[in-house]
C-alpha cells in the first residue's frame, strides 16, 4: 500500500454534463407553419357545397336531374339533403321522396354526390333548390349551397274567341256572316312567356302580326281559311296553330243561317228546355202533395161521438162520484 499516493486527472478529461436544451424556432420554420395554415384555410374555404342543374332549356314533361356535391371529394355526402323554397310558406322545406306535392321526385345517394330526379318537369318544379349540410359544426350560410332555379317552358293549346261573346260558348270552326258585317276574332294561349301571334290567310301572302283578327265590311274577297299561329320567344319548337273558316253570306240571307242566328237558336232551345223542366217539376210536386193529403182522411175518434159515464166500460177509475157526463 502506497501512502500519499494521489491520482490527478486533467481538466479536459472530466465527464461532460448532458443537459437538454429547447430548440428555438427559426424564421424559416415559422414561415413554413404559416404557409401550411394558409393552405389549410384555403382548402377548407374551397371545399363547399355545389348544386348543379340543367344547362339547356327545360320543356314541360322533360326529365330533370339536380346534383349536390362537395368540391372536396373527401367530405361525407351522406350528411347532405335537398331543400326547396316554398312560395306559399315563404321558407325552405326539405325534399323527401313521396313528399306531398313532390311525391314523384326521386333522391339517390351515390359515392360522391346526391342526385335528385324529376321524371316529369312542370311549371311548379322551377325551384329554387339548394343543398344543405346536416353537420352541426357548420352554421349558416356556410352549410348550404347557392340557390338553383330553372325555367320550365310550356305552351297550351290555342283558343279563339269572338269579341262581344263569352269564352264559355267557344268559337265554331266556321263563321257564317252577312255581307258588310264586321268580324273580330281573338287568339290566345297560356305560355311560360308571352308568345308572338300572327294571322295569315290560306292561299295568300297576307300576314297580320297581331293576336286579333279584325275584318270590317266583309265582302266576297274576305271569304276563306284564316290561321292563327303562336310562337314561343325562347323555344322555337313550341308553336301552336288553329284555323277558322269564314263564309260570307248574301246580304239578304235569313238570320238563322248566320252563326249568330244559330247561336241564338241554341241558347233559346236550352232556355225553353230549362223552363219546361222547372214547370214539370212544379206540377209533379203539387200533384203528389195533393194525393198525399186526400189519402189520409178524417181521424176516427169514438170518444168524441158519445159521452163517457162513470159506470161505462170506457170510463176511467175515479175516487169521487159524478153524475154529469165527462164530455
Amino acid at each position: 500500500m502506497l501512502a500519499g499516493f494521489s491520482t490527478f486527472f486533467p481538466l479536459n478529461a472530466l465527464p461532460e454534463k448532458h443537459t437538454k436544451t429547447k430548440a428555438t424556432p427559426t424564421p424559416s420554420s415559422m414561415k413554413a407553419l404559416l404557409l401550411a395554415a394558409v393552405v389549410s384555410l384555403i382548402h377548407a374555404s374551397y371545399a363547399s357545397l355545389v348544386i348543379k342543374g340543367p344547362t339547356e332549356p327545360v320543356l314541360e314533361g322533360d326529365t330533370v336531374t339536380v346534383e349536390c356535391l362537395y368540391t372536396d371529394s373527401d367530405l361525407n355526402i351522406s350528411q347532405v339533403h335537398f331543400e326547396v323554397f316554398s312560395k306559399y310558406m315563404h321558407g325552405w322545406r326539405p325534399i323527401m321522396e313521396r313528399y306531398w306535392c313532390f311525391y314523384s321526385l326521386k333522391i339517390q345517394q351515390l359515392a360522391d354526390r346526391l342526385v335528385l330526379s324529376i321524371p316529369r318537369a312542370g311549371r311548379y318544379y322551377e325551384g329554387p333548390y339548394r343543398c344543405v349540410s346536416n353537420d352541426q359544426n357548420v352554421t349558416e350560410p356556410d352549410n348550404s349551397s347557392q340557390p338553383l332555379s330553372f325555367k320550365v317552358h310550356y305552351m297550351g293549346e290555342l283558343s279563339l274567341s269572338r269579341e262581344g261573346y263569352t269564352g264559355y260558348l267557344g268559337t265554331p270552326h266556321e263563321l257564317k256572316v252577312r255581307l258588310g258585317d264586321e268580324v273580330v276574332v281573338k287568339c290566345s294561349a297560356s305560355s311560360s312567356e308571352e308568345p308572338s301571334y300572327f294571322w295569315y290567310k290560306e292561299g295568300s301572302d297576307w300576314v297580320l302580326p297581331s293576336s286579333s283578327l279584325k275584318l270590317s265590311k266583309l265582302n266576297a274577297m274576305d271569304e276563306g281559311q284564316y290561321t292563327c299561329s303562336a310562337r314561343h320567344p325562347s323555344v322555337e319548337s313550341l308553336n301552336k296553330k288553329r284555323t277558322i273558316s269564314i263564309t260570307v253570306l248574301p246580304e239578304d240571307a235569313h238570320w238563322y243561317e248566320t252563326s249568330d242566328g244559330r247561336l241564338m237558336l241554341m241558347i233559346s232551345a236550352v232556355a225553353v228546355a230549362l223552363v219546361v223542366f222547372i214547370l214539370s217539376m212544379i206540377v209533379f210536386l203539387c200533384r203528389r202533395a195533393k194525393e198525399t193529403k186526400t189519402s189520409k182522411g178524417p181521424i176516427d175518434d169514438r170518444s168524441q161521438k158519445k159521452p163517457i159515464y162513470k159506470a161505462s166500460s170506457e170510463s176511467l177509475p175515479s175516487t169521487c162520484g159524478d153524475n154529469q157526463p165527462l164530455v
